[in-house]
């Protein structure tokens, strides 16, 4: 970062507007208003490739034509602009056209399980964790090697699972290739889609923000909507299953799909995720 830079001086300096207001909103966003009244949202991020890792994924996002996302305003190593999302009442006509458009993202594809957006690093993140993009062709060993074990092991390395814990994931690991259900291409995935990456704009439209964004299996994503909850998630899935219905028993993986990133919460947040990954992994066993 430019020394003493503030988060309106990094956007007039990659926007090339000049800036009249600055609020902070959390953490490190901060929304920032532009001569001529447009809103912008700046982030301001010290981890190595993480803004490039978050354009990319809004654009590969975005070049699907499906699901709306804030565009890409500027960006450099530390600083990301987007354009800033005036939020209204969810809906359940919105909900519905949200499950056909996420739908429709999926369908778009991706090279590989685990590919990067084009122009994303393989060094990436879910949140503020490290997340790695290594591209492959088999979804059980990929999930189980790249989304599952190393966070396992994070967690077990530091105390916040026990080894006895541990081996009920591990379990399903082994397990992946039977439970897995039926085999399907390669997803475009938002990839961290819990319901504050999900934004209901005035205007009717879903806008998803913050990816983790990379090829993945299509049921990751609604496991994770499911995980914390959405607004009209019926009307969600209804509108999913009209534009592409989900395979055989597919409610049953939940547990499955939701393992990565309840490891992610206990690695990030502790142990207080411990109980609700265990029973995920046992729901998953028992699916």
């Amino acid at each position: 970062m430019i020394e003493n830079e503030t988060p309106g001086t990094a956007a007039a300096r990659l926007t090339g507007c000049a800036v009249s207001s600055e609020r902070p909103l959390s953490g490190a966003v901060t929304e920032v208003a532009l001569d001529g009244g447009q809103l912008v949202i700046v982030k301001g991020d010290t981890a190595p490739g993480a803004v490039r890792a978050e354009a990319a994924g809004l654009r590969w996002l975005a070049d699907a034509g499906t699901v709306r996302v804030p565009a890409v305003r500027g960006m450099d190593e530390h600083w990301l602009v987007t354009d800033h999302v005036r939020t209204g009442p969810p809906s359940a006509r919105a909900a519905a056209r949200f499950g056909r458009d996420l739908a429709a993202l999926h369908a778009s594809g991706a090279p590989a399980f685990g590919a990067p957006p084009p122009g994303g690093p393989t060094d990436a993140y879910i949140g503020l964790a490290p997340m790695r993009n290594v591209p492959a062709t088999d979804w059980p060993n990929w999930y189980a090697g790249q989304r599952v074990l190393p966070y396992l092991r994070r967690a077990v390395d530091a105390g916040t699972l026990r080894h006895t814990e541990a081996t009920v994931v591990e379990r399903v690991c082994e397990q992946l290739p039977r439970l897995a259900g039926p085999a399907e291409p390669p997803a475009r995935l938002h990839g961290d889609l819990w319901n504050g990456n999900v934004l209901w704009g005035a205007d009717g439209h879903v806008r998803l923000i913050d990816p983790a964004a990379h090829g993945g299996h299509r049921e990751t994503d609604l496991a994770m909507l499911h995980l914390f909850g959405c607004p009209h998630l019926p009307e969600v899935l209804d509108g999913y299953q009209e534009a592409a219905p989900l395979a055989p028993n597919w409610p049953d993986r939940i547990g499955l799909h939701q393992l990565f990133p309840l490891l992610v919460h206990v690695v990030l947040f502790g142990r207080g995720y411990a109980e609700q990954t265990l029973s995920a992994a046992r729901a998953a066993l028992a699916g």
